[in-house]
């Protein structure tokens, strides 16, 4: 059984979250309130010495980084190819979004929307965030628009990894109206089977959790 050390409105969480829903696989959830400090234990940090979310449980070994989880997961899937050129394409767009898309959008979420107070802790920052994540958006629109998922003609870890943070980027002060390609892509993406919304969390029935 898969554990999972998730944090509900942590866009990397629901990344593997909703990975986990659209393999049908069972796993247990383990709530971590980063705002309680809960990831800074020494429980937590012996298992992860970043203290970070998400971490995922395999069998006593612990597997952190979001992308590197979808990663896993996804090896003998459809959602990740076989094709080395194609794996590698996911690879560059799972690249994309950790170091030009999410230190924006993911960013400018969390300190504006979820931190209390965290507009005024980090004014300075917040025309950096506008300009990065805008920038992130203009590749992603550039890119979707004469195709619809990031790579090949079906949906793959790269288009998971880059929705998890896009379909919330409204919270963190980002219009997605100049966006049209990137808007269409987040429809395709939320209509295929599987799909969770960033609130789900799977239902315990008995002694097993179920996916719901």
């Amino acid at each position: 059984m898969l554990t999972l050390y998730s944090t509900q409105s942590s866009g990397n969480s629901y990344k593997v979250r909703l990975m986990l829903a659209k393999l049908g696989r069972p796993f247990r959830l383990v709530e971590v309130d980063i705002f309680a400090g809960e990831h800074r234990t020494p429980e937590f940090l012996a298992m992860n010495l970043e203290g970070r979310v998400p971490l995922l449980d395999v069998d006593g070994r612990f597997l952190a980084e979001s992308n590197a989880i979808l990663f896993h997961l996804a090896e003998g899937t459809p959602l990740l190819p076989a094709d080395a050129f194609a794996r590698a394409e996911v690879l560059r767009w799972m690249f994309f979004e950790q170091n030009s898309h999410e230190p924006g959008i993911a960013t400018a979420r969390f300190w504006l929307r979820q931190v209390r107070g965290g507009r005024e802790l980090r004014a300075h920052d917040v025309d950096r965030w506008m300009e990065e994540g805008y920038a992130a958006l203009k590749v992603m629109e550039r890119h979707l628009a004469a195709r619809h998922y990031f790579v090949g003609d079906a949906l793959t870890i790269a288009d998971i990894a880059l929705f998890a943070h896009t379909h919330v980027a409204e919270e963190g002060d980002f219009s997605l109206a100049a966006f049209p390609a990137v808007r269409g892509w987040l429809a395709r993406v939320a209509a295929e089977p599987g799909h969770v919304d960033i609130e789900w969390r799977p239902e315990i029935r008995g002694a097993e959790p179920v996916l719901a």
